[in-house]
């Protein structure tokens, strides 16, 4: 047995060999196989809107303007309904709808898929010459969000009443934050206010705040979507017009569209963080881009609203207004009329507009005017402006260049009646701001309302797809 054991060839000798012969064929492999493609991470992809809802808010007495640009293709519709009456169905892109709404019409919803979504606007206009609520008040209709921010006049100096729609299929859960000169005002409603589908609601603002002089509003739902709108009457028949939403709260805010010419013009900014902070202040005017003397910062206390005179600075020129924080800020800009009897006409914060713009409701010739003020903060600006009449040919399309730090205003020609407008940029354009002002000059003094150009509902932004056990989990 022990002469067969030694004669019998050694195992550890051959697993060595073995082994030794897997190492150099697997370090060859290693050495010669490709390396493995790492697939790049999905990105968010841009798809064009399918469908857009929007309310027209206590559209009673006004003219309201709904239309789509033309250059969609394939099937589309666009339902006007108010309360249970639908008013029209649009199917065809680039024409514009205009009617006047009798008095006490329920809010207006505008439902479009399609191609009558993309693009879509509407915009409703009252006009008064006498009484209490003298002046133009007009308005962007607005869609449903969950998170809305209004700055303007407090219900000491004016009526505020914030009108609340539910045009989806479930309740909303309202929350309503009043920030004041003095800081935050806790809401009277006592908590949440459901809303629901298909509801509208109009809350005076002096029932839940009655004393500030300047406010900033935050509405906020805690579950479902609203739409928010401010009406506001100054006191002693000094103006009426619509609160525009401003951009949320941002460290750099740009509020567009301060009209030219004569009356007071007064920037409003409002901090919901919990420490003081300071503003820098710069206008962006047809002469350059630079902080007024004595002007250049505001100090907006915590949870407050400050108010600065931009008057004798701006001097009548058009301008915008550039401010810079270390918090984020919300901001507004109030514009008087001139005359025996002043008008009020509110911009807010805005966006740039890179994917366009579109204002529904327009009005020019006699002593009616429109007209674009555009700004370029940063690098020059260049866009296309085209008129979408109600009836009628369409004038040819208007190129505007803008300087770079500079504001330009446009004037938009005579159209018969009412008419739309699209401003697009151009390729190579630097962000541009802008709004609409339309005025009319009455018999006792001028009466304005502006519109800050907000993005046009073209395109959706939809986060990527991964696949994942989370999808198919309770």
């Amino acid at each position: 047995m022990r002469v067969l054991a030694e004669r019998r060839p050694g195992p550890p000798r051959l697993v060595l060999a073995v082994l030794a012969g897997l190492a150099v064929l697997y370090g060859l492999a290693a050495a010669t196989r490709p390396e493995t493609a790492v697939a790049p991470a999905p990105a968010p992809r841009k798809v064009p809107v399918a469908s857009v809802t929007a309310v027209c808010p206590d559209p009673g007495g006004s003219d309201v303007g709904v239309v789509t640009p033309p250059g969609g293709g394939g099937r589309g519709a666009a339902a006007l309904v108010a309360g249970e009456r639908t008013l029209a169905t649009l199917t065809v892109p680039g024409g514009l709808w205009q009617e006047r709404l009798k008095a006490g019409s329920p809010p207006l919803v505008v439902t479009a898929s399609g191609s009558m979504a993309a693009g879509l606007e509407a915009a409703q206009t009252r006009r008064e010459t006498s009484g209490e609520q003298r002046g133009l008040a007009g308005t962007r209709c607005v869609e449903p969000g969950a998170s809305a921010w209004l700055v303007g006049p407090g219900p000491a100096a004016a009526d505020v009443t914030l009108h609340l729609a539910n045009a989806d299929l479930a309740p909303a859960g309202v929350e309503i934050t009043v920030y004041s000169g003095e800081g935050p005002v806790a809401g009277g409603s006592g908590g949440t206010i459901v809303v629901e589908p298909g509801e509208s609601r109009a809350i005076r603002l002096r029932d839940i705040a009655p004393s500030p002089l300047v406010m900033a509003v935050e509405v906020s739902t805690a579950f479902g979507r609203v739409t928010a709108a401010a009406h506001a009457v100054m006191s002693g028949g000094r103006g009426v017009d619509w609160l525009p939403l401003s951009a949320e709260p941002a460290t750099r805010v740009v509020v567009p569209g301060v009209p030219g010419g004569g009356g007071r013009r007064d920037l409003l900014v409002a901090s919901p963080a919990e420490t003081d902070t300071i503003v820098e202040v710069r206008v962006v005017t047809p002469d350059g881009t630079y902080a007024l003397d004595g002007h250049d910062a505001i100090e907006v206390p915590a949870g407050s609203v400050a108010a600065m005179d931009l008057s004798a600075g701006l001097d009548g020129r058009p301008a915008a207004v550039l401010l810079t924080s270390p918090v984020p800020v919300v901001a507004a800009v109030t514009a008087t009329g001139t005359g025996d009897r002043v008008d009020v006409g509110f911009t807010a914060g805005a966006a740039p507009i890179d994917l366009g713009s579109v204002v529904a409701d327009n009005r020019t010739g006699g002593k009616k005017s429109s007209r674009l003020v555009f700004s370029a903060p940063e690098a020059a600006g260049r866009v296309s402006v085209t008129m979408l009449p109600r009836k009628g040919k369409a004038p040819e399309p208007i190129e505007v260049e803008i300087l770079a730090a500079r504001t330009k205003e446009v004037e938009l020609p005579d159209v018969d009646g009412a008419f739309a407008v699209v401003a697009e940029p151009l390729p190579g354009s630097g962000p541009v701001y802008g709004a609409r002002v339309m005025d009319e000059r009455l018999k006792d003094g001028r009466v304005l309302t502006v519109q800050p150009l907000a993005a046009a509902r073209v395109w959706a932004v939809v986060p990527p797809m991964t696949g994942s056990a989370a999808t198919v989990l309770p």
